[in-house]
C-alpha cells in the first residue's frame, strides 16, 4: 500500500526533474567549438568552396576581361588599401544608406500604423503601397534627378522611395497579425489610443515590424547602389556604386568584381550585425528560438 501512495510523487519528482534538465540543456551557452562548427565554419567552407570554383573557371574562361583572376581582384583590393581609398569607398555609400534608413524609418513607422488601424486611409493608400514596393528602385533615379539635381538629397530621395513602403508593409502585415484578444485585453486595462498603440500593438507586431525594417534595409542599398551607378557626377564622392560604374567605364573586370564583392560584403555584415541578432531576440523573447 505504501508503495503505491509513493509512485505519484515519484512520478511528478521525475517529471519536475526532467523539465528541468530540458531547461537546463536549452538554456546553457555554447561551446566555442560549437560556435565555431555551427556558425563560423560553414561560411568559410562556403566562401573556399567558391574561390576553388574560380580558380578552376579561370583558365577555362581564359579571357581577363570577361574573368579575371583571384589575383589580379585581390590585388585592385591591395592598390585601394594603400592609396587608402577603400574604406571611403565603404564609409560613402554606408553612411547615405543608414542615414537613408533612418530616414525611411521614421516616415514609415508611422505611416504603417495610420494605415493598419484606419479602414479609409487603407483602402486609399494601401494598394499605393504594394505598388510602390514593386516597383523598381531604378526607375526613381531619373525624376528625382530631374527634381532634385546631382546631389545627396536625390540619393535619399530614391531611397526613401525604395525602403518606405516595405517598412509600412511590414508593420501593416505586424499589425494584421495580432491576436484581437491581446487588443480587447489592453482595452480592458486602459490601454488606448496611444498608449494602445506603444504597449499592445507595436510589441505584438514586433516580429512582422522587424521582417518589415529587414526587407526595407535591403531596398535601401539596392536603391542606393541604382543610383550610385546611375547618377554618377565627381562632387558626390566615390562610393561603391560610383566604383563600379567607373569600372565598367574602364572595361576592368578586376574592379568590377572588387566593387560587386564590396557591395556584398557590406550587405552582409549589417544584416549580420544588427538585423539578425534583432530578429533572434525578438523571436527568443516569444519563445520561438531556443538558444543552442
Amino acid at each position: 500500500m505504501a508503495s503505491t501512495e509513493t509512485t505519484p510523487a515519484k512520478d511528478a519528482g521525475s517529471v519536475e526533474a526532467g523539465l528541468d534538465a530540458l531547461e537546463t540543456a536549452t538554456t546553457s551557452r555554447p561551446t566555442l567549438r560549437q560556435t565555431f562548427v555551427n556558425k563560423i565554419l560553414p561560411p568559410i567552407i562556403a566562401l573556399a568552396v567558391v574561390v576553388v570554383a574560380w580558380y578552376i573557371l579561370y583558365p577555362i574562361v581564359d579571357d581577363p576581361s570577361k574573368l579575371p583572376s583571384p589575383g589580379a581582384v585581390a590585388s585592385e583590393f591591395k592598390d585601394a588599401w594603400l592609396k587608402g581609398d577603400l574604406l571611403g569607398y565603404i564609409w560613402t555609400s554606408v553612411s547615405r544608406g543608414l542615414l537613408g534608413f533612418l530616414f525611411a524609418l521614421v516616415i514609415g513607422t508611422p505611416l504603417g500604423l495610420l494605415v493598419a488601424r484606419v479602414k479609409f486611409v487603407r483602402a486609399a493608400i494601401g494598394p499605393i503601397l504594394s505598388g510602390l514596393q514593386s516597383l523598381p528602385s531604378v526607375a526613381w533615379v531619373p525624376p528625382a534627378v530631374i527634381w532634385l539635381g546631382l546631389n545627396n538629397s536625390m540619393m535619399y530621395a530614391v531611397i526613401l522611395l525604395g525602403a518606405v513602403p516595405s517598412i509600412a508593409n511590414g508593420l501593416v502585415s505586424g499589425v494584421d497579425q495580432v491576436p484581437p484578444l491581446f487588443l480587447r485585453a489592453g482595452r480592458t486595462m486602459g490601454a488606448t489610443g496611444v498608449k494602445g498603440i506603444w504597449h499592445v500593438v507595436l510589441p505584438a507586431a514586433l516580429p512582422g515590424y522587424v521582417a518589415g525594417l529587414k526587407q526595407g534595409w535591403a531596398f535601401s542599398w539596392r536603391s542606393l547602389m541604382a543610383a550610385e551607378i546611375i547618377a554618377s557626377f565627381p562632387d558626390l564622392g566615390v562610393g561603391l556604386g560610383q566604383l563600379l560604374e567607373n569600372a565598367r567605364t574602364a572595361s576592368d573586370m578586376a574592379m568590377v568584381f572588387e566593387a560587386i564583392i564590396l557591395i556584398l560584403f557590406v550587405g552582409i555584415a549589417i544584416d549580420l550585425l544588427i538585423f539578425s541578432p534583432l530578429e533572434r531576440w525578438v523571436l527568443r523573447s516569444r519563445g520561438l528560438l531556443v538558444k543552442s
